[in-house]
C-alpha cells in the first residue's frame, strides 16, 4: 500500500509574496514527497513584482502563479498549515499541525529586502523538508 504523501498548505493574507515563495521553495525541495498548496485570507490581484523577481534569482520562475482565496476544505485538507501573518482568518482543526512563521511582509519592499525575506523563507523550507522526511521513514 502507497504510503500518504502529506499536504502542506501555506497561508497569508495576500497570497502574493510568502506563501508563494513558501510554496514554490517546498516543491523544489521536497518533489514528489509532499503536496503543496498556498492561500490567502484577502488575495492580491497579482503575485508582488519583486517577489517574482527574488524567485527567478534563484531559478525558480512563479510569474504563472496568481494569488487564490482560501477556503476551508484547503485547510480540513492539509497535514500542515503554516500561517504567515494571517491572524484569525485562517480556521483551527484539531489534530492538524499549525505554526506561524513570522516573517516581513514583502509588499512594497525593495528587491534586496525580499531577498532576505526569500532566505529566511528557505532556511525554514529546509527545516521543514528535514521534519517532513523524517515523519515519513
Amino acid at each position: 500500500m502507497a504510503e500518504a504523501v502529506p499536504e502542506v498548505l501555506f497561508v497569508c493574507v495576500h497570497n502574493a509574496g510568502r506563501s508563494q515563495m513558501a510554496a514554490a521553495l517546498l516543491e523544489r525541495k521536497a518533489a514528489d514527497r509532499v503536496r503543496v498548496f498556498s492561500a490567502g485570507s484577502e488575495p492580491a490581484d497579482q503575485l508582488n513584482p519583486a517577489v517574482v523577481e527574488a524567485m527567478k534569482e534563484i531559478g525558480i520562475d512563479i510569474s504563472a502563479e496568481r494569488p487564490k482565496k482560501l477556503e476551508d476544505g484547503m485547510v480540513r485538507e492539509a497535514d500542515v498549515v503554516i500561517t504567515m501573518g494571517c491572524g484569525d482568518a485562517c480556521p483551527v482543526y484539531p489534530g492538524k499541525r499549525y505554526e506561524d512563521w513570522e516573517l516581513e511582509d514583502p509588499s512594497g519592499k525593495d528587491l534586496k529586502t525580499v531577498r532576505g525575506i526569500r532566505d529566511q523563507i528557505e532556511a525554514r523550507i529546509d527545516g521543514l523538508v528535514g521534519e517532513l522526511s523524517a515523519g515519513a521513514g
